[in-house]
Formats: structure tokens, C-alpha cells, sequence
């Protein structure tokens, strides 16, 4: 069980659903995420990403479920997007081995165009994609807060 110090550190952490159907890219990815302080949950199916949507919130998805159908993916990210808190969302397109060859360089995409690729040798470029995907819904969340504020404060002046 959780003490309430590593509740709140968890909290502040920001919080990263991959959903991968391959056993291999999911613990890499997880080991990745996590050494570089994100908190990651993993999982192996849409039904399990959609059950996580329900019951947490993330700052980032990141899907890959081509193995149980070509869809899944995407569909898993449409649903995240409808989600109140609005998360960044990414495809992860890989068949990332476990031990991140120089060969099997893979690409991260949100979108058209974002992409961000990963092998053992820049590994951080893909961190870096990661937090700039987060960065940006940061951003995004910024922008609308600030907007309803303003708009909540010309209301009132106006009254």
C-alpha cells in the first residue's frame, strides 16, 4: 500500500496511460517513462485502456493496439480525447523489441504531423517528444482557464 507522501508524489508526477498489446514494448516504454519520473500505467487491450480512462486521469495516452485490431488504437484516443481532463494523445507505431535495437528505429505520432523517433541511441528525443506532448496540453489548459476567467471577469464588470 501507498503511504500518503507517495500518493502526493505520484499526484504531482505527470501521469501516462500506455496502452500496447506487446509485452516487450510495454515494460521498455514503462521502464523509460518511468526512470525519467513519469508515473506510467500500462496495459494490454483497448477495454482495459477505456476501463483506466474511466476511473484515472492522464496527462498523456499513448496507444499501440494494432495486434488486436487496426482500429483499437485510434479508438482508444478518440475516447481519451472526449474525457474531461483532456489529455495529450499520441500513436505509438512501433514493433520496438526488448532491448531498443539501432535498426528498429520507431516513430511516436500525433497526428500528421507529429512524430518523434526512438532507438537505443536517442532515447531521450523520444522524452523529450513525450514531454513536449504534455507540455502542450499544458498549454491548452492554460489557454482555456485564462479565457473562461476573462471572460467570467468582463461578466461582471459589465453587471
Amino acid at each position: 500500500m501507498n503511504t500518503a507522501s507517495e500518493r502526493t508524489r505520484d499526484r504531482r508526477l505527470a501521469r501516462v496511460l500506455l496502452a500496447d498489446t506487446g509485452l516487450a514494448t510495454r515494460l521498455t516504454l514503462k521502464s523509460i517513462l518511468s526512470t525519467a519520473g513519469y508515473s506510467v500505467s500500462g496495459v494490454a487491450t483497448a477495454a482495459e485502456a477505456r476501463g483506466k480512462l474511466d476511473t484515472g486521469e492522464y496527462q498523456l495516452v499513448l496507444a499501440d493496439l494494432r495486434a488486436e485490431s487496426e482500429e483499437a488504437g485510434p479508438q482508444v484516443l478518440a475516447y481519451a480525447r472526449q474525457k474531461e481532463f483532456r489529455p495529450a494523445t499520441a500513436l505509438l507505431a512501433s514493433e520496438l523489441a526488448s532491448d531498443l535495437s539501432a535498426t528498429g528505429s520507431q516513430a511516436l505520432e500525433s497526428g500528421a504531423r507529429r512524430s518523434v523517433h526512438i532507438s537505443q541511441e536517442n532515447i531521450s528525443s523520444f522524452l523529450s517528444g513525450v514531454a513536449e506532448l504534455i507540455g502542450r496540453r499544458a498549454d491548452r489548459r492554460m489557454m482555456s482557464q485564462m479565457m473562461r476567467m476573462m471572460s467570467a471577469f468582463a461578466k461582471a464588470t459589465v453587471n
